[in-house]
Formats: C-alpha cells, sequence, structure tokens
C-alpha cells in the first residue's frame, strides 16, 4: 500500500506512544487496587496481542509488491493479524466481564 515515507514511522511511535501508557496506567490501576488480578491481565494481553496484530497488518501493507507471490504473503499476514486480533478482543472481553462483577456482602 503506497504511503508517504514518513508515515510508516509516525504510525509505530504514535501507536507505541499511546499503548505504552495504557500499559503503564493498567499497570498502576492494577497495584493499587490489588484485585481484579484475572481482569487487568486480561486487558494487559489485549494491549499485547493488539500490538503483535499491528505489527504484522504494518508488516503486510509495507511489504513488497515485486514479489512473486505478494498477494499470496500479503494475504497471510493480514490473516494472522486478523487472528491475534480476534484473540485480543477476547482478552478484552474477559477483562469486562471480570470488572462487571458485583462483589455481594451480605
Amino acid at each position: 500500500m503506497p504511503m508517504e515515507q514518513e508515515m510508516h514511522g509516525l504510525l509505530i511511535v504514535g501507536f507505541s506512544l499511546v499503548v505504552g501508557l495504557m500499559i503503564l496506567a493498567t499497570l498502576f490501576l492494577w497495584v493499587r487496587s490489588k484485585n481484579n488480578n484475572i481482569a487487568y491481565a486480561s486487558v494487559l494481553a489485549h494491549f499485547l496481542l493488539v500490538s503483535v496484530a499491528l505489527y504484522f497488518l504494518l508488516n503486510a501493507i509495507t511489504f513488497n509488491g515485486d514479489y512473486p507471490m505478494a498477494s499470496e504473503e500479503i494475504s497471510l499476514r493480514l490473516g494472522i493479524s486478523g487472528i491475534i486480533w480476534a484473540a485480543s478482543m477476547i482478552c478484552l472481553l474477559i477483562g469486562l466481564i471480570k470488572f462487571s462483577r458485583v462483589n455481594k456482602v451480605y
């Protein structure tokens, strides 16, 4: 996919900054609350998996189109990216379910 020369670096830096801040905030909140371990771990897994998915996505969109089997390689990388992204969404859903549970005290 044709892009300006600086865009690839800007995408990586911007995404890394945002996800890095979100990971730090999640760790800070986790240390502060000391409960809901599964929920916080699931949210962290989501951030890490979505980062890996973006890595495969960026590799797919910047792949050399002159390669003899470029179409197949790009499709494979997009598929891997999609599967990893879906796994990250499952981790996020698990975290949301765990956070939404109400502890009932009788």
